[in-house]
This record gives C-alpha cells, structure tokens and sequence, in this order.
C-alpha cells in the first residue's frame, strides 16, 4: 500500500556555507557588542559609541556591502530581541540609524579608497545614523525644536565615536583581512577572529 504523499513528512533541507557560518559568528560578536554596550551607563541619554559599528564597517571592507547589511540587520533584530525592547521606540530608532548608516556607506563605497579609509567611512557612517535616528525621533517621538538642540551634542559624540570606531577598524582589518578567505575560495575559507 502506497503512502499518502499528503501525509509524508517533508524537510526543508538549507545549504549552509562557510561564509554563512563566518557571517553568523561575526553578526554574534556584533551582537555581544550591543549588548555589552546596553550595561553601559551614558551621562546623556541616548549617546552611545556603537560600537557593534566596528565590525559592520569590517565586514563592508572585508565581505561587501551586502554582507555588511546582513550583519547589522541581524544585530538589531537580535538586539531587539534579547534586550526585550522588539518593535520598542528604541529598536526603531536603532533600525533608523542602521538603515542610515547602511545608506550612507552605499553611497560612500563609490568614493576614492585612497581618500576615504576605514575612519572616514565610520565618521561618515556615524553621522548619518544620528541622522536616521534624529529624523525619525522628530517625525514621531520629539518636536523638532528639542532636536534642534540636541543636534550639536549628538553631532559631537557622532564624530567622536566615529573616529575611534573607525581608528579601531582600522587596526583590525589587517587581522580580518589576513584569516579571510580568498574571493574565489570563499565557501571554504576560514573566518577571521578578531
């Protein structure tokens, strides 16, 4: 007697990569970063060095921008998750500063490499996710005249955070850049640990 082909148990089989796996530990670090940076008492509220930007902007430089977008998507969704403020104000902040940032280093992929490094990218990066995350606080959370006068004090803490961010990239990328896989090997490259 033939089974019911309705009634069989069926399986969704994914092919995971070596990059996924790499991809997966590098969007974790990222994560751990957030998390570690939310115990982190700041003297002004929402001020914080992002530094979970560190290793997106390593995997731009590394992997590509895609990549870079896969990692932080996955940092603020978990983030969101398991700092209990899902679909909160502040994970829609923070996706607003991410999309921004994201945006931004799109754009700034096209710039000459030889004038814009791993600082400069993070400061442009750093800037535009205050933007993202001040726009959207304006059109829904604060009227714009508080926004107004907080922009110098997070316009400051954007290139602060930016520059030392980026300056911690940049000693980094050549370890990343050493472990990481070829482009045409890169299913089965190893994953840089930094």
């Amino acid at each position: 007697m033939a089974a019911n082909p309705l009634m069989t148990p069926s399986a969704i089989e994914l092919h995971v990569t070596a990059e996924d796996r790499c991809m997966a530990r590098l969007a974790a670090l990222a994560l751990g970063l957030t998390l570690a940076e939310a115990v982190i008492p700041s003297p002004i509220p929402g001020v914080k060095p992002g530094l979970a930007n560190i290793i997106v902007l390593l995997v731009l430089l590394q992997y590509g921008w895609r990549a870079a977008a896969w990692v932080s998507g996955l940092r603020v969704l978990a983030g969101g998750i398991l700092l209990g403020m899902l679909f909160a104000p502040g994970f829609w902040l923070s996706a607003a500063g991410a999309c921004a940032s994201l945006a931004a280093l799109a754009a700034a992929r096209h710039l000459p490499a030889r004038h814009f490094g791993p600082v400069s990218l993070s400061v442009i990066a750093a800037f535009a996710h205050i933007a993202g995350q001040l726009a959207l606080a304006a059109a829904w959370l604060l009227p714009a005249a508080a926004i107004f006068k907080m922009l110098p004090v997070f316009a400051a803490a954007a290139l602060v955070f930016g520059t030392v961010n980026g300056v911690a990239a940049a000693r980094l990328l050549p370890r990343m850049a050493l472990a990481a896989p070829a482009p045409d090997r890169r299913q089965s490259g190893p994953c840089p640990t930094l």
